[in-house]
């Protein structure tokens, strides 16, 4: 994969549904010395692991603080849900907190939503940054109106490096830089070239916010790109998922899909090789471009960072490579 950069300059009540219809707006570029807030909105994180995050991003020329309840334990969650979510809205509202990171994934980042109005997001829009279960959060900040990163936590940041190719990618984007990934031909790939708004992120996670207030799929009339990964989720599973996301006419409506990894599930099942061939049963039925195999989510090797809410093109060529490059607002 080669890698480019440009610079970048449910029900809903009516203030929901307001939101909803405004402009994405992105955060703003951070400059060394900026606060970067380390909360835990899902499982307990293992203090080892948040401290190699914590040196990491001193090391990047930020100033990391650990939220208050972030090492917190209870039944397996990082505190309580309404401590969870304290710390949530402490790193939205206190000013001198320029970004937040999770800690980690797990479960959980769902039951704080209902303790955090769609409007904290909007009223101080700053970065958001994790995967897995911190998926709750990016659709909620894109709900809102707010652009959030998809990207390793404390762990993934920590055991790469400092000049791994992937960390390398999600500092230039926390000073300002939108990439341009170029993906490798899968046989399964669809051509086609499309341009909307990049959501996704775990699909699970995304799936069970479905028709609520913090369901970014809500936008899908504005033309998506859609993004999804799991882990430990069978094949069946995956299959009634996409039948939701059918019957809800969310697979007509998007404008391209990004495949990204599937990991710790049994195959071959109901037929199917793998997990890839189970989708394309799906989405081969629909005239859009398709790009499989992207290296994005709990992918062994590499775990790409995805702008949500932000504008992007995805080009899957005649020969079944793709490119997919996040433009400027």
């Amino acid at each position: 994969m080669t890698v480019r950069f440009v610079l970048l300059g449910a029900l809903m009540t009516v203030g929901q549904c307001a939101l909803a219809q405004q402009r994405i707006v992105m955060p703003a570029a951070l400059k060394a010395g900026d606060t970067i807030a380390i909360v835990s909105p899902s499982s307990t994180p293992d203090s080892a692991t948040v401290a190699k995050g914590c040196q990491t991003l001193r090391e990047w020329g930020y100033v990391p603080v650990v939220g208050p309840h972030a090492m917190n334990s209870y039944h397996g969650f990082a505190g309580t849900a309404d401590e969870r979510a304290a710390d949530m809205l402490w790193a939205l509202r206190d000013s001198t907190v320029k970004a937040i990171l999770c800690s980690r994934g797990g479960d959980g980042a769902v039951q704080v939503l209902t303790r955090i109005p769609l409007e904290e997001f909007r009223n101080h829009p700053k970065w958001v940054m994790g995967f897995s279960d911190a998926t709750a959060l990016h659709s909620a900040e894109v709900s809102a109106g707010v652009m959030s990163i998809h990207c390793s936590m404390c762990d993934g940041i920590s055991m790469r490096g400092e000049r791994d190719s992937v960390n390398a990618i999600h500092r230039r984007l926390l000073r300002g830089e939108l990439p341009t990934y170029k993906i490798p031909a899968h046989p399964l790939n669809q051509k086609g070239q499309a341009e909307g708004i990049l959501v996704g992120g775990n699909l699970s996670v995304f799936c069970g916010l479905a028709g609520s207030a913090y369901d970014f799929l809500n936008r899908a009339d504005e033309g998506l790109i859609l993004f999804f990964e799991d882990t430990g989720e069978q094949m069946s599973k995956v299959d009634r998922m996409l039948h939701l996301l059918e019957i809800r006419g969310i697979l007509s409506r998007v404008k391209g899909i990004v495949v990204g990894h599937f990991s710790k599930y049994k195959s071959p099942e109901s037929g199917f090789a793998d997990m890839y061939e189970m989708l394309h049963e799906y989405l081969r039925h629909y005239d859009i471009p398709v790009c499989y195999d992207f290296p994005v989510g709990h992918h062994s090797g590499y775990n790409y960072p995805f702008v949500e809410g932000c504008r992007v093109s995805l080009n899957v060529g005649q020969g079944g490579g793709g490119i997919l490059q996040f433009l400027r607002p």
